[in-house]
């Protein structure tokens, strides 16, 4: 009988041992390349399955690796979400830590409780991936609050939605979104982030009026590793000193523990609805008086109590200081302004003052400015929009706003920050439509270019013209200012305006919302 196989698959034939006698040599050559075959088959399978183990195993300890370089803060690694005590986190914020657990635990638990003297919510994420049932807990509680009239604190670290639940997660995440929209400006809203936040969660922190983030935390839209991957490497990427810097950050703490209370803090400060007053403070005098050409910060120390500031944004538009403080004992904004204003400055007053006019915190403008970065570059980077912007806000809010006009005060920076109640002109402050000497150069120009030097006939006209035009009695005289006062009495003048100003009551025309530059 002739062979039914191939030459390569016949070498292989060999008389099976133990075959039954009289079996043809065919089939004991096939019966034995059916053994091989089934050798072949199952070593195969080992491999593979030795294979997917190891490479299971090689990926769980790479991502552990990662996991421990990152929280070492090194950038571009994955990343998971922290182990943090949530009893010790709460402990922090409310008031001697006692509080009431509400819900069922799970990925997302919610208690409430008193903080900083002030009745609160607060929905803390334990690191686990988040289901519906757990968004649906963040909601009921924005729900409540809104209905109560209490702030709310979001502690967040997850990994993210839970992927099995598909898009019932995101629609659940959608209606989270829609009700954080909702009760803004009607409640305040707090992120504390943690840990891990990323995605849609990190969509919902920086809605909120103020986010804290600790050093250790995570906040991106775009996974660090997986921008890397992409050949979009950036130092820091995620982490909480890259979240300041592109001012999405307000507040970064050393620790966990000090961002809760950090959290409870700015809940003291901000009162508890858009409908109630903030709390009054035991306060001290500064110890300086209001200096010409201080820096930003300590301008603003001169008028506010000691001691009593909490900066926001700082790593965000440096040229620009930002801080909720007290004057008197009662909780206000204050703005102080550096040198010059860039986009990323004039973005981080509006963000600020708008945050104090939803909750009818009083602003104080300290104003000594060169105005407006002089930069086409800045220009397209946003600088008018954003200054327009600014503009609209100062304008729209209904807030009591007091601005001290401490230094220079001209042109396009004044009609935007001189929007205020009350205006305070310094002794010695200049405000103009334009810059004395270039102003001169226009109004004297005949003159000037008639004499035997140039630049000494317009210097001397623009000191005459800044002592006469631009001096606080004239802003006064004009219309510019309501009241002058010397550097030494600044802050009894503030107090005495945010005094006269708290009884303010204003009534908008009917519409819907303003069209202001965004």
């Amino acid at each position: 009988m002739e062979s039914t196989f191939t030459k390569n698959e016949r070498k292989f034939f060999t008389p099976v041992p133990g075959a039954p006698q009289g079996a043809s040599r065919n089939e004991k050559s096939a019966g034995r390349y059916i053994v091989k075959k089934l050798w072949i088959g199952a070593g195969r399978c080992c491999f593979r399955w030795i294979f997917i183990e190891s490479l299971a195993f090689f990926r769980k300890n790479q991502y552990n690796k990662t996991n421990f370089e990152s929280s070492h803060r090194q950038p571009g690694g994955l990343i998971m979400a922290s182990k943090i005590n949530k009893g010790e986190i709460l402990a922090k914020f409310f008031d001697d830590g006692e509080y009431t657990a509400l819900f069922a635990d799970g990925a997302v638990s919610a208690a409430c409780g008193y903080a900083a003297g002030q009745q609160a919510y607060a929905v803390y994420q334990n690191g686990e991936a988040v289901t519906v049932k757990d968004v649906e807990k963040n909601i009921k509680v924005l729900e409540m609050a809104a209905q109560t009239g209490c702030p709310v604190v979001t502690f967040y670290n997850s990994v993210g939605a839970k992927l099995a639940e598909g898009l019932d997660v995101l629609t659940a995440n959608a209606k989270l979104n829609a009700q954080i929209a909702k009760v803004s400006g009607v409640i305040p809203q707090v992120a504390v982030v943690l840990g891990v936040c990323g995605g849609t969660s990190a969509l919902s922190a920086a809605n909120a009026d103020v986010c804290i983030m600790a050093e250790g935390a995570e906040l991106f839209f775009t996974a660090p590793f997986t921008s890397a991957a992409k050949g979009d490497k950036v130092a820091d990427a995620g982490s909480a000193a890259a979240a300041a810097k592109a001012g999405v950050a307000s507040i970064v703490a050393a620790d966990a523990a000090e961002a809760a209370e950090k959290a409870a803090h700015i809940v003291g400060l901000l009162p508890a609805n858009n409908l109630t007053g903030p709390a009054i403070f035991e306060f001290e005098q500064p110890t300086a008086a209001l200096a010409a050409g201080a820096e930003p910060a300590k301008a603003a120390a001169a008028v506010v109590d000691k001691d009593s500031t909490v900066e926001l944004y700082a790593g965000f538009g440096k040229s620009v200081y930002t801080a909720f403080a007290t004057v008197g004992g009662n909780a206000v904004g204050v703005v102080a302004t550096g040198k010059n204003l860039c986009h990323n400055c004039v973005a981080k007053i509006a963000r600020f003052v708008r945050l104090c006019d939803a909750f009818s915190v009083p602003v104080v403008t300290v104003v000594d400015t060169e105005g407006f970065v002089p930069s086409v570059s800045d220009d397209i980077a946003g600088g008018i929009r954003e200054a327009a912007r600014l503009a609209a806000t100062y304008a729209d809010a209904t807030t009591a706003k007091v601005t001290v006009l401490a230094g220079k005060a001209v042109g396009p920076v004044y009609t935007a920050l001189a929007a205020a109640d009350l205006r305070i002109a310094v002794t010695g402050c200049v405000v103009s439509a334009l810059e004395p000497s270039a102003a001169v150069s226009v109004l004297y120009k005949d003159e000037i270019d008639a004499s035997d030097n140039i630049i000494a006939a317009t210097n001397a006209k623009a000191a005459a013209y800044t002592a006469e035009v631009c001096s606080a009695a004239n802003a006064v005289a004009c219309g510019a200012a309501d009241m002058v006062c010397d550097a030494a009495n600044v802050r009894s003048s503030v107090v005495a305006a945010l005094e006269l100003l708290s009884t303010k009551r204003a009534a908008r025309l009917p519409k819907k919302h303003g069209n202001m530059a965004l």
